[in-house]
């Protein structure tokens, strides 16, 4: 009987171990994954939301970390875990400040840059609150969930337990993203900046052939209405863009 009960609890040692190694990956990258870590949800939900991935995670890695405990020590395995699990946290958490930043230059190059305010936490233009928001609605509606848990599957293929990525390798992948993110928002952001370039090429056209003419309290509702409009027409075709993009990434995040 001893013996069975020794054998119970070093099994249960050896499982919650390993479930913590799981939760050193995974809550590293819950606490920057878009919709779950927003820094408006709160500690204790993003928690919640870390266990909860962890147990869904936890029995399809199992053998490679039971492997991987046999082969090295424990507390050597949890440092290169929290790195990894903040690398592809931070990854995804780029598409986030990708579609802020699109915001950002089409609130720039348009006049509604104070308009509507901003309801988060980080000041923003009101159109990068808009895109946002619809944005994190738009990946929690097409199961973001199920990504980041599939996700976080096959990052122990690409990412073994308890070890460190290369250095070179992971700079090269931090550049690459930031570069896509970068390209991405421009993308995003074009209908507004060229609908700007018309708009000010238009009201110079005006400005000179009538310079008694007050341009600019002309032209100014007429940006106005136009950005909103533009706004309305572009904001689900950007946003489909947008989601493509992430889930993309989400899906071959090492590609």
């Amino acid at each position: 009987m001893m013996e069975l009960l020794t054998s119970v609890l070093g099994w249960t040692e050896q499982t919650l171990f390993i479930g913590f190694v799981v939760f050193a990956r995974i809550g590293a990258t819950v606490f920057l994954l878009p919709a779950f870590g927003e820094q408006s949800v709160p500690a204790r939900v993003k928690l919640a939301m870390a266990v909860s991935f962890t147990l869904i995670v936890a029995p399809a890695v199992y053998p490679q970390i039971e492997l991987a405990l046999a082969q090295a020590g424990p507390l050597s395995i949890l440092f290169p875990e929290v790195v990894v699990g903040l690398a592809l946290g931070v990854g995804v958490r780029l598409f986030v400040l990708g579609l802020q930043t699109a915001g950002a230059i089409a609130a720039q190059s348009t006049s509604l840059s104070q308009i509507f305010g901003g309801a988060g936490v980080d000041p923003q233009p009101a159109i990068s609150h808009i895109l946002v928001v619809s944005g994190l609605a738009l990946a929690v509606l097409l199961d973001l969930h199920v990504r980041v848990a599939l996700m976080m599957v096959s990052s122990y293929d690409l990412l073994p337990v308890g070890q460190f990525p290369d250095r070179d390798f992971l700079t090269m992948w931090g550049v690459s993203v930031v570069a896509q993110v970068f390209a991405l928002a421009f993308t995003l952001a074009a209908p507004f900046v060229i609908g700007s370039m018309i708009y000010n090429a238009a009201l110079g056209v005006i400005n000179k052939a009538m310079p008694q003419l007050m341009v600019a309290f002309v032209g100014a509702p007429a940006i106005t209405g136009a950005s909103i409009f533009l706004l309305a027409v572009s904001a689900p075709f950007l946003l489909s863009l947008w989601i493509g993009a992430m889930n993309a990434f989400i899906s071959n995040p090492f590609g």
